[in-house]
């Protein structure tokens, strides 16, 4: 993915930290599935950290359709059928990017349900993906979720392998 191309309640012990603290602003999972850290992604853009700090979710190989949910509360400031981004009115946006090199697929095997403008509650429906048809064209679901022109160590690093539900806390904003 290329820069050019951009323009969100876990089960008990699935991700560290658990829920937000109170004052924190939590980043929800955008599905479910197994978290990594960003640095584990196979796209160097944001394996490296050049769009944002923050982590990924893969879904499960068993994965069908699936919906993919706003991150946090806030106005949908761009809507493309593999990838979203959500501002909070505190000022951070979140970006989504729904398995990578999706583009390409030109919104095949993706359905988009939310419009730029939208003001948006994490967990609401953003886009609806055929798992199935995306890995049937060799392209990987891992998902990044990433605050925009955030530091790569912005957030904590989830521990590989952990498990986490559409709409679980994935890490907190920095600051908040």
């Amino acid at each position: 993915m290329s820069t050019a191309e951009v323009g969100g309640t876990a089960p008990a012990g699935a991700v560290p930290g658990g829920e937000a603290p109170a004052g924190a602003i939590s980043v929800a999972s955008p599905l479910p599935g197994r978290l990594i850290p960003l640095s584990e992604v196979p796209d160097p853009v944001f394996a490296k950290g050049l769009v944002g700090g923050g982590a990924a979710v893969i879904p499960d190989d068993d994965a069908g359709v699936l919906t993919a949910v706003a991150p946090l509360d806030g106005r949908v400031i761009k809507v493309m059928p593999h990838a979203y981004i959500v501002q909070h009115a505190s000022g951070p946006a979140v970006l989504v990017h729904v398995g990578i090199d999706t583009v390409g697929l030109k919104g095949e095997g993706f359905s988009v349900l939310a419009r730029k403008g939208d003001q948006v509650r994490a967990g609401d429906p953003m886009i609806s993906v055929d798992v199935t048809l995306v890995r049937s064209k060799n392209l990987s679901m891992c998902s990044p979720v990433v605050i925009l022109d955030s530091k790569p160590d912005a957030v904590a690093l989830p521990a590989s392998g952990g498990r986490v539900e559409a709409g679980g806390h994935l890490f907190n904003l920095p600051g908040q």
